[in-house]
């Protein structure tokens, strides 16, 4: 039990690393000062785990740990210290998010399962998880969230709590190697998708409704 606990508390701390490093790197790229990308970082890591805390009703994470804190303070500086070096940081930005994806719906998931809710309610809270706080980096960076476009962002993370739950359900398969492959599963679905264009299709309205 401890070892599970302490796997899935590492999990927790490299998604947080992950998505604040994302927000960092993003908000750099729209030319934030110092203070901006911190926020960026902060609320890009933060955010879906604070809907998830809200919408349980369970005291958000993030305000009575300040180790969480301290791990996005740090981990915007060595942010600064990669993009340093790194001029070209687009993969860079895609892999944090598509890790950060991964790390923190399983976290989700795990949260619905501690609170003995129905699986499909777990596989929401891992997709809020995952995704709510790419949506706020998105809307104060001011562009259209990945979730809603033409990206596979949202259906990575059900295919992959999906695949998770069956594997803890029906399987005898050991509880860490479980949450592996599933993040594992939801960075290949994410990288695939964006290598090969997968897309879902969309709905397009005639001229005269888009007028409207």
């Amino acid at each position: 039990m401890e070892l599970h606990q302490n796997f899935s508390f590492a999990i927790e701390v490299l998604g947080t690393i992950a998505f604040a490093m994302s927000g960092a790197f993003a908000a750099m790229g729209k030319r934030f000062d110092p203070f901006g990308v911190l926020i960026i970082a902060f609320v890009t890591a933060v955010g879906g785990g604070t809907v998830r805390d809200l919408l349980l009703d369970i005291p958000v994470f993030w305000m009575h740990d300040i180790f969480i804190c301290a791990v996005i303070f740090l981990a915007t500086i060595l942010a600064f210290l990669v993009r340093a070096f790194d001029k070209k940081f687009r993969v860079t930005l895609f892999l944090f998010d598509s890790f950060g994806l991964g790390l923190f719906t399983i976290i989700g998931i795990q949260k619905g399962l501690n609170a003995n809710l129905h699986p499909v309610i777990c596989i929401t809270l891992g997709t809020i998880t995952g995704c709510f706080g790419g949506i706020i980096r998105d809307i104060l960076l001011t562009r259209i969230p990945l979730i809603f476009r033409k990206e596979i962002y949202a259906t990575a993370c059900i295919l992959g709590g999906t695949v998770f739950l069956m594997m803890v359900y029906f399987t005898n398969l050991s509880y860490p190697f479980v949450q592996i492959s599933t993040i594992l599963l939801i960075v290949a679905i994410r990288t695939l998708a964006v290598r090969y264009h997968w897309q879902i299709p969309k709905f397009y309205s005639s001229g005269s409704d888009s007028e409207m």
